[in-house]
């Protein structure tokens, strides 16, 4: 956004004001729907250094302030305004009523500010756009969608269905990561407390004997030090790191490129990452060219909400192939990211001219397989779990054991 200063004439009264804007025409437009009087002129500026450090403030603190729409408020929103759509209503009439009826505060600053827009004269895609982050790429592909297609209500009638969907697949993880969730923070609290309480009074033992100690000992003493000295530390430590990774991982694409990657090689993510964008990519494709849209055009906008860097990239490619004349099966095998059953389903589907009907069935497959990663999600993680806890209770075990036997053996030889 750049700054611009804008002269106004009112009442025979020159003043001049500041404004954000892409560009000297919006600036014009905007200036005129804000101010009251004549504009004289709009001329492009720097903005003063508190108005700079200002907007680096809100930046900084962005990923605080923001937040998601609640699921259920969101999908409870569009389905509500496919309704009135579909009865004739205008979109800023529906957006108005249903921000006016909702409590939530997030949802009503959201749907206020498009009606707003709308009223304006901007799309609803432009103006959704802007809330990126609170609605989500799903529901900016299928507002789009609508655009392209002139029937805005059956493509937010799809995007409620879809956002259900994943809503259920969202719960289902939940239920699945609950238990091995609850053991590890048991296991921990635990843990904690026998560092902190426990071991300090095996460790004024031990060093009355003088005692040459075994290594899991050294280490559960070291630990009892850190703790117990830097405690306070270690917690203010891990709430830095944890708010400059996220400040990162949302204003840098390099780093945020280079952490997908490392989702991509981590074990068990990888695969609910790599099926849950499949299954999304090809979700609104299919919608996407079974509503006539060009494939080109469809590739493009089922790209852009894809969230991992590295496949949109890949995928990216794919767009690339087609725009310069090449099969969209091509395209996709050069990828590496689909299966050989499925290419053969998409050249049929080309061959054919049924790619919606097939490409549905690919989004079916790919479902199926993100449910089936899902489901089985529990007995996938219960030997990292159970792993974990072993060495745990085998460190603590021979940590305070070890010593006390060989104490124990010194003792007896004494006698």
């Amino acid at each position: 956004m750049k700054y611009f200063i804008v002269t106004i004439l009112t009442k025979g009264k020159k003043s001049e004001q500041s404004l954000y804007a892409e560009n000297k025409k919006e600036a014009h437009y905007l200036a005129k729907i804000k101010y009251s009087g004549m504009i004289l002129k709009v001329a492009e500026s720097s903005p003063p250094l508190e108005d700079q450090l200002r907007r680096f403030k809100e930046s900084l603190f962005s990923n605080i302030k923001k937040r998601k729409l609640k699921q259920d408020a969101l999908i409870a929103a569009i389905r509500q305004l496919a309704v009135m759509t579909n009865a004739g209503i205008s979109i800023h009439d529906s957006l108005r009523e249903i921000a006016d009826s909702t409590s939530d505060k997030v949802l009503q600053t959201v749907l206020g500010t498009m009606s707003e827009d709308i009223n304006a004269g901007h799309s609803l895609s432009h103006s959704a756009n802007k809330f990126s982050f609170e609605l989500g790429n799903l529901s900016l592909a299928m507002i789009e969608l609508g655009e392209k297609t002139g029937n805005m209500a059956e493509a937010l009638h799809k995007l409620g269905d879809m956002l259900e969907e994943i809503r259920r697949n969202i719960i289902k993880f939940k239920k699945a990561m609950a238990y091995p969730r609850n053991v590890m923070i048991a296991m921990a609290i635990a843990f904690t407390i026998l560092i902190s309480y426990v071991v300090p009074k095996f460790k004024t033992m031990f060093e009355k004997f003088h005692a040459e100690l075994p290594i899991p000992t050294k280490i559960l003493l070291f630990l009892e030090h850190v703790f117990n000295t830097y405690g306070l530390y270690v917690i203010v430590g891990i709430f830095i790191f944890l708010f400059i990774f996220t400040y990162m991982l949302n204003h840098n694409r390099n780093f945020r490129y280079k952490w997908h990657q490392v989702l991509l090689k981590t074990y068990l993510i990888k695969n609910i990452i790599m099926y849950a964008t499949l299954n999304r990519f090809t979700l609104v494709f299919s919608e996407l060219v079974r509503a006539g849209i060009p494939i080109a055009e469809a590739l493009e906008t089922s790209i852009a909400m894809v969230d991992n860097l590295p496949l949109q990239e890949r995928l990216l490619t794919v767009r690339s192939a087609v725009e310069k004349g090449g099969t969209l099966h091509i395209g996709l095998q050069e990828t590496g990211l689909f299966e050989n059953m499925i290419i053969q389903m998409i050249s049929a589907g080309e061959s054919s001219g049924q790619l919606d009907a097939m490409m549905q069935k690919v989004m079916e497959y790919y479902k199926m397989r993100f449910d089936a990663i899902i489901d089985g999600l529990s007995e996938a993680v219960e030997p990292i779990m159970l792993f974990v806890i072993a060495v745990l209770v085998t460190l603590l075990a021979l940590g305070i054991f070890l010593p006390m036997w060989d104490l124990g053996n010194a003792v007896q030889n004494k006698h």
